[in-house]
């Protein structure tokens, strides 16, 4: 089965995807970035309303590939006591580094690496290096938030051997990154571990509007719906998606 990614901005949105049966709760600050991250006042007020009926994820900003900063958001966002932290991979910098200092500052959080595909070519080294630092998975996700979506930069074909790759290394694979609608049936057929969404959640079909839950609702229901449809075409994928995301909740508790 393929797990729902909702991202949401405050309590109130995390309690609509909660009831809407999103599988994972991830919190961001849309204003600010990609992968804006939320003061931790918000973050403790997401948990305290998710209060453990879903895996909860946290952005740690949009941060240079510098090892020390990259490090210490990495601590401060864990010692929220979110379940995951989410941190951006970007060109520039020392992206293994980083990988590395991050793996020493999550505490008892689980570690999830975004790569921002319209930004960075991912690689099989950073997959690698993400492994070997004990993450826990890989997404796919963009960073210009321009309107064009994750499969605007990368063919089907690079997005199956993207998902591979991770398997191989042992993670869990997810992509994201302006994903509406009509991209679920097509992502979901290359049997990926997690969906991420936000502007499709939202009123006006735009990642900062406010969350609309029937929004969420229509998305949960199509990734459920789509998992039906390609089953045949990739039913081991999909056995393999389950096991790992299926794993998280055990792993990061």
């Amino acid at each position: 089965m393929i797990r729902m990614l909702a991202s949401v901005t405050n309590p109130e949105e995390a309690e609509i995807a909660v009831k809407a049966r999103a599988d994972l709760i991830d919190l961001k600050n849309p204003n600010d970035g990609a992968l804006g991250a939320l003061p931790a006042r918000t973050i403790h007020a997401c948990l305290a309303t998710v209060a453990g009926r879903r895996p909860v994820s946290a952005t740690i900003g949009d941060l240079p590939m510098k090892p020390a900063t990259v490090a210490a958001a990495v601590s401060r966002t864990a010692a929220t006591g979110v379940d995951i932290v989410k941190m951006g991979i970007v060109d520039g910098g020392d992206a293994p580094a980083c990988i590395a200092s991050a793996a020493q500052a999550r505490g008892a959080a689980a570690l999830v690496g975004v790569i921002l595909a319209d930004m960075i070519i991912p690689t099989s080294d950073l997959v690698r290096a993400m492994a070997d630092a004990g993450f826990t998975g890989v997404m796919l996700d963009t960073g210009l938030k321009d309107g064009r979506s994750l499969r605007d930069h990368l063919s089907a074909d690079a997005l199956a051997d993207f998902i591979g790759r991770v398997r191989d290394a042992g993670l869990w694979a997810g992509l994201a990154g302006s994903l509406r609608l009509a991209d679920i049936v097509p992502l979901a057929a290359l049997g990926p571990s997690i969906l991420g969404f936000r502007g499709a959640l939202c009123r006006g079909g735009a990642r900062r509007d406010v969350m609309d839950p029937d929004r969420v609702a229509e998305v949960v229901q199509s990734v459920c719906d789509s998992q039906r449809i390609g089953w045949a075409n990739s039913s081991a994928g999909f056995r393999q998606a389950d096991r790992e995301v299926g794993s998280v909740a055990r792993t990061v508790r």
